[in-house]
């Protein structure tokens, strides 16, 4: 195994991440840069903005076990953030890229001795479909899963768990809706669908966000703990603001950041989940392109509360956000405004 030393202490280390043009990816790449580390991005795309930052990009699938393993000789240490994310598609597409492809990622980690691999999970992995309130890292899988995204990124963790006991260090993180500037799914997601929302509940339901600049910062933090502390190896943490937030206010707030109008109108969470089940059948039945416009687990997510306990990362990470929910935001209206 290579130096188990914090990457703090070494400006030669080697870094790749997957996912390195995406929303997450880049944020950790522009940390890794500033840190004049050798970076090199492994995405399906090449990207113009890692190109102006010196990064050296890998065009590949995750999927492509040859060409991962290739990428990452070499290498000292691994973020792997790249994923199938989303609430519809085929299960076949998202065990592809969120399973066989994180296998890979080991697999080629394991063969070129590299000591470190941070993965990038979600707390949708532990989402039973109740109010999750204040919930810790040893809250169980449920026994049922309403999405393929994160069944899969469930037994994607367990695979990154089990390459722990076989020598390879590892800590899986589990943001919990990532936003800010150059988001590319939660923020617009939200703006494309402003006119069309339909608050879900009563919209008390308490949920976490992170602010991705927080993202990032946590995933450094626990590289370099990880580097410092082996035993430290094989945990999950939870990260978000550590700020619980009605769900429905934070949607509000990003599109009062968008120029947009609040949503106002409201429907029973037993009535959306109840078009899901419909929806679900009569896409698949009819094998309608697209995404429902509700399906179950969506129903849950929008009007259940998940927030979750981070002492554990403040402990054995150091993480706290520094960047709060007001200053963020405004951060995205700027964004917004002048893109």
């Amino acid at each position: 195994m290579k130096n188990h030393e914090s990457i703090e202490a070494n400006d030669s280390l080697k870094v790749l991440v997957t996912g390195g043009g995406g929303f997450l990816g880049s944020a950790i790449v522009k940390r890794l840069v500033e840190r004049k580390y050798h970076v090199l991005s492994f995405s399906r795309n090449l990207y113009p903005e890692l190109a102006s930052m010196g990064v050296e990009q890998i065009q590949g699938d995750i999927c492509d076990k040859t060409k991962i393993e290739r990428a990452l000789r070499g290498v000292d240490l691994v973020f792997h953030t790249a994923a199938k994310p989303g609430i519809w598609g085929d299960y076949s597409d998202y065990y592809r890229t969120n399973v066989a492809g994180t296998r890979n990622v080991i697999a080629g980690c394991k063969k070129h001795n590299i000591s470190r691999l941070i993965y990038t999970s979600s707390p949708s992995v532990v989402f039973n479909g109740t109010d999750m309130e204040g919930v810790n890292e040893s809250v169980p899988y449920p026994a049922k899963y309403h999405a393929h995204y994160p069944q899969t990124k469930a037994i994607a963790e367990q695979y990154v768990i089990k390459a722990c006991g076989e020598g390879l260090m590892t800590i899986i993180l589990r943001p919990h809706l990532i936003w800010g500037p150059r988001d590319k799914h939660f923020v617009p997601r939200i703006i494309a669908r402003a006119k069309r929302l339909i608050k879900v509940g009563n919209g008390k339901n308490l949920v976490d966000t992170i602010y991705i600049d927080n993202a990032a910062d946590a995933h450094i933090l626990a590289a370099d703990r990880l580097g410092k502390n082996p035993k430290l190896s094989g945990n999950i943490y939870f990260i978000s603001q550590g700020d619980p937030i009605p769900l429905w206010d934070m949607i509000n707030h990003i599109l009062r950041a968008a120029g947009l109008d609040p949503v106002r109108r409201s429907m029973p969470r037993k009535i959306a989940w109840l078009i899901g089940v419909v929806l679900e059948f009569t896409y698949r039945t009819f094998n309608i392109s697209g995404e429902p416009p509700m399906t179950r687990f969506l129903a849950d997510e929008l009007a259940k509360a998940h927030w979750f306990d981070i002492s554990a990362a403040g402990k054995d990470l150091g993480y706290a956000p520094q960047i709060s929910i007001k200053e963020g935001l405004g951060r995205l209206e700027g964004w917004l405004q002048n893109r």
